[in-house]
């Protein structure tokens, strides 16, 4: 890193000290998706009970949307909705999706992120849970689209004998829907967009 802030203060800061902050960002934020892959990766071996490891169940729920024709943002979705498993234990749909937010449609925001309470649709009455949970989101537009990703999609990748494409399969997907946010608290900021984007 050549050039650094000189501000101990944040409300001390200038211009020029964004622009070298600027800088770096750009750079730092390139390699996201890379580091979303190494996070992802995490989970390889990472059973928990289940019958295939966390990093397989997402594969398996990728690949599934993949082969049933969904689109590139859709599939990214699949593979990242429970990216979250290690740093979220009681929460871990809400780090998948925002993770995903600057990225995605608000729809598939949604459906990740509400992913957790519709998967127990299949398995929350053996834990002393409402299974019918969702129910109280019937009236929300994307309640059908999370009812069928966790009917068709996130429910059955479980299978030990299941098809899951390897992460390579999926690595150029994310790095397109990775590419460039859609919506961001920083995404007027000019000293952060690269320079293709300052014009």
């Amino acid at each position: 890193m050549e050039h650094r802030a000189t501000f101990t203060r944040m409300e001390d800061s200038t211009a020029a000290d964004w622009k070298a902050i600027g800088g770096e960002f750009r750079q730092f934020a390139s390699k996201l998706p890379d580091r979303v892959i190494s996070h992802l990766r995490l989970l390889e071996n990472d059973y928990g009970g289940f019958p295939v490891d966390r990093y397989t169940h997402c594969l398996q729920t990728a690949t599934r949307a993949l082969k049933d024709g969904r689109d590139e943002e859709y599939v990214v979705c699949a593979l990242l909705h429970d990216i979250g498993d290690t740093l979220g234990s009681y929460n871990h749909a809400d780090i998948g999706a925002t993770i995903l937010q600057p990225f995605v449609s608000e729809e598939n925001h949604w459906m990740v992120k509400h992913h957790a309470i519709f998967q127990g649709y299949y398995f929350f009455e053996h834990i002393g849970l409402n299974r019918d949970l969702r129910d109280n989101f019937k009236s929300h537009p994307a309640y059908e689209r999370t009812a069928e990703f966790c009917a068709v999609y996130d429910n059955p990748a479980f299978d030990p004998q299941g098809e899951a494409l390897p992460l390579s399969e999926f690595e150029p997907m994310l790095q397109r829907v990775m590419a460039q946010p859609r919506q961001s608290l920083y995404k007027a900021a000019t000293v952060l967009k690269t320079p293709e984007h300052t014009a």
